[in-house]
């Protein structure tokens, strides 16, 4: 990974979080994130669920099939020239304790505001660890 493609994922608030369960059918979904340089860390936070944390579609994929896709994106410009994306492809797990889990309760309360009221410490977050990077356009 590049400088360039650590501060543009940095920067974003958004990504796009795809698993694949056992039986091959993908799940795409909105993200938020923080990025430590190798790791990205998602929270499964407080916003309401359909299921319970560990139950959630997404964490049940990657307990079957831990390879998994991040898109994050520029693309809220009518000038296209300007539109960039990084699609980091990684390997995930889901943390529920101990010193990596609190450094990315730390590092997502710092980037996101809202987190500092939820008990991020409590919840299950979910650790990508970057293989690979695919990047397009001007980062």
């Amino acid at each position: 990974m590049t400088r360039r493609e650590a501060a543009f994922i940095r920067q974003a608030r958004v990504g796009h979080l795809a698993t694949v369960d056992g039986q091959g059918q993908p799940l795409n979904l909105p993200c938020c994130f923080a990025f430590d340089g190798e790791s990205l860390y998602s929270p499964i936070d407080e916003k309401p669920k359909t299921a319970a944390p560990r139950e959630l579609k997404r964490v049940r994929n990657i307990r079957a099939n831990p390879r998994v896709s991040v898109a994050v994106h520029r693309y809220h410009d009518d000038d296209w020239s300007r539109l960039a994306h990084v699609i980091v492809q990684g390997e995930a797990d889901v943390l529920t304790d101990g010193e990596t889990h609190r450094k990315a309760v730390r590092l997502l309360r710092r980037k996101y505001p809202q987190y500092r009221a939820m008990a991020l410490d409590q919840r299950p977050i979910i650790r990508i660890r970057v293989v690979r990077c695919i990047r397009w356009g001007r980062i």
